[in-house]
């Protein structure tokens, strides 16, 4: 089912003018550095991320960017759900956590690892203690 959901987002040419302003407005919330959102999204160039900025509607939109974006939309759903305060929920980020998944660092911290299964975890722990509330 999400494989074909994913192949029906990739074929709608309108994906990311709506999308990637999304995502950047997230990723502001965060007071993300270009360099982190680069590492959150997957890209290695920063002209892209500027060409994505400027004209989000000639971005390409991949499967990758796809899941990546579910993740980073699935983890501020979670924290806003979980924290009163926009300023609470990017502060968590930034938070040293002694939960045995982050051993002390800050979510940030396993987000900048930048792979996929990364931001799944995080996402998935999030909606993990979401749900136990």
């Amino acid at each position: 089912m999400a494989l074909a959901n994913t192949k029906r987002l990739l074929g709608r040419s309108g994906v990311p003018k709506r999308l990637l302003p999304t995502i950047f407005r997230v990723l502001a919330t965060w007071q993300l550095s270009d360099a982190q959102q680069m590492k959150l999204l997957g890209l290695s160039d920063g002209n892209i991320l500027w060409n994505w900025k400027e004209n989000p509607g000639n971005a390409e939109v991949s499967a990758e960017l796809l899941v990546r974006s579910s993740c980073i939309l699935g983890m501020y759903k979670s924290l806003h759900l979980l924290f009163p305060t926009q300023s609470n929920a990017a502060r968590w980020l930034i938070t040293a956590n002694d939960n045995a998944l982050f051993s002390g660092s800050t979510p940030i911290d396993l987000l900048m690892a930048g792979g996929l299964i990364d931001l799944s975890t995080v996402r998935d722990y999030l909606e993990a203690v979401r749900c136990e509330r």
